[in-house]
């Protein structure tokens, strides 16, 4: 009976709020806002900025400036290192969260504080439980368990007491009793920093599991579950766990993941539904089982704006507030938070398919990037392993372009990166140092990069092709005419320039 309490007692309050969410868009936009400047105004940032409750949005963007993660990492430093009262009232969090795309160094670090877990992670992640037990009540999702597959936290490297990991870690350690006891495998496996013992525990945990629900991130998820298969000696998830009936995932594309869990769990019982979570915050999640758009969420603690596409290089970049977005054009988001986020520049860009209620869909990054398997290797990544590479070899490259090898329905087969390298003169002796190097210098400078290669567990080792010399620009020729605005996309989630590129060229080395 526990199960239809926690059912009734979250879509008590989620559904109405998120009806609310479609409904009054603005006018919780600007609740929230009143919020965060009046909680932050006894801050040295807010009284740096002149923050009170009254300050409009147009004050607001008149007075703070917009910040992407290096711009913000002095302040941001001060509280990971245990300052008080810098960006967010009240003493440093006790939590980090921890991601990669950052330029600065090899991760980075949010802190994040118990409203922002509280008014945010857990207040979008009732409204998803909400929702999915009303939008597929026939699957009666918790009379199981939730599969929940999620990183590790460590100490802070800043120092003190804070722990440093993984959102997903650091949501999972904090759940209330109700919501440890959906989900499944117990925190000391769901947390082990060692993935390959981690994979292996939790297969053998899970496998005499009811598992009804699973949660994470689709390149780990599938991992697992083909351990599962092969421990069980099954030949679908749906015999190991034949109440399975819903996927919750994010943090990667989906699309070159859903033919490979359609073989896994075959039929039409099983749904799928996506969310937009970050270390930054909840941002969004499906709200509709026939649509991949997403529902903005307006009433948890976030304050957005929207920055142009035509602004994304501006040195003085002008957002503009969501009841001035457009349909169609893509917009990088800002975003102002109860962590202690001021006008922060995440670094993704959406794009608006509703604005009644405000819907958007994922469309990439601000700069070129691979984050097929929740890699989020960045430009800055790329350009420096591919010159540590080309110095070990004592080659000079003209360009490159890397875009993903996606799973295969073979169990044995692991995602990866192809790269397209053209050097200015004949390509390495040494062709396999160069792709050593590449690799080793990529795990070094991208920690969730160096997660998945880890025993090659979800990436296997980088393939490189040399092509000749010229191949880049007959590809560039084959588009129209050259320019100086004409680039080659370093890194893509598609292959359809590698491909491309590998045609216009074929291979040397």
């Amino acid at each position: 009976m526990l199960d239809l309490a926690i059912a009734a007692a979250t879509q008590l309050t989620s559904l109405p709020r998120l009806a609310r969410v479609r409904e009054q868009p603005h006018e919780l936009q600007a609740a929230v806002l009143r919020y965060l400047l009046g909680r932050a105004q006894p801050t040295a940032w807010g009284r740096r900025y002149g923050y009170a409750a009254g300050l409009s949005a147009a004050e607001f963007a008149a007075r703070v400036p917009v910040s992407a993660y290096e711009q913000l990492y002095p302040e941001l430093e001060k509280v990971l290192r245990g300052q008080s009262d810098v960006l967010w009232p009240g003493p440093a969090p006790a939590w980090q969260a921890k991601s990669s795309g950052t330029t600065n160094a090899r991760s980075k670090y949010i802190p994040l504080t118990s409203e922002a877990l509280r008014g945010n992670h857990y207040r979008a992640g009732r409204d998803m439980l909400a929702l999915s037990t009303h939008l597929y009540p026939q699957h009666r999702l918790l009379q199981g368990k939730t599969l929940s597959l999620g990183g590790t936290h460590a100490a802070s490297p800043f120092g003190g007491a804070a722990r440093a990991g993984d959102v997903s870690a650091l949501i999972m350690q904090s759940l209330p009793g109700w919501a440890e006891y959906l989900r499944t495998p117990p925190l000391e496996l769901a947390l082990l920093d060692e993935w390959e013992e981690k994979i292996e525990r939790i297969a053998r945990h899970v496998l005499t599991q009811d598992v009804r629900v699973l949660a994470g991130v689709p390149t780990w998820m599938l991992v697992l579950l083909r351990r599962v298969l092969a421990l069980a000696g099954a030949a679908t998830i749906t015999e190991v766990w034949p109440q399975l009936g819903l996927f919750l995932h994010g943090a990667v594309a989906f699309g070159p993941y859903r033919e490979l869990f359609g073989q896994l769990a075959p039929g039409p019982h099983m749904r799928y539904l996506e969310i937009y979570n970050a270390s930054e915050g909840y941002f969004a999640l499906q709200d509709q089982p026939d649509s991949a758009d997403l529902l903005l969420l307006l009433d948890h603690g976030i304050y957005y704006e929207f920055l142009p596409a035509a602004q994304f290089d501006s040195p003085d970049p002008r957002p503009v507030p969501l009841e001035a977005v457009e349909i169609g054009p893509s917009y990088a988001l800002v975003i102002s938070t109860s962590a202690g986020l001021w006008r922060y520049l995440v670094g993704d860009t959406v794009r608006f398919t509703s604005l009644r209620p405000y819907r958007i869909r994922i469309t990439g990054r601000t700069k070129h990037f691979l984050n097929a398997f929740g890699e989020e290797v960045v430009i800055e990544n790329a350009e420096a392993a591919v010159a540590a590479a080309a110095q070990a070899t004592g080659v000079l490259v003209r360009d490159f372009t890397a875009a993903p090898v996606y799973f295969a329905a073979e169990a044995a087969s692991r995602g990866g990166h192809e790269w397209a390298v053209e050097c200015a003169g004949p390509p390495p002796a040494q062709a396999a140092l160069f792709a050593q190097v590449l690799d080793q210098t990529l795990r070094q400078l991208n920690s969730d990069y160096d997660a998945k290669r880890h025993r090659d567990l979800a990436l296997a080792a980088p393939r490189v092709h040399f092509v000749p010399a010229g191949t880049f620009e007959a590809w560039l020729r084959q588009r129209g005419p050259l320019g100086g605005q004409r680039k080659v996309p370093r890194l893509s989630n598609s292959r359809e320039v590698l491909e491309a590129v590998l045609e216009a060229g074929g291979v040397c080395g």
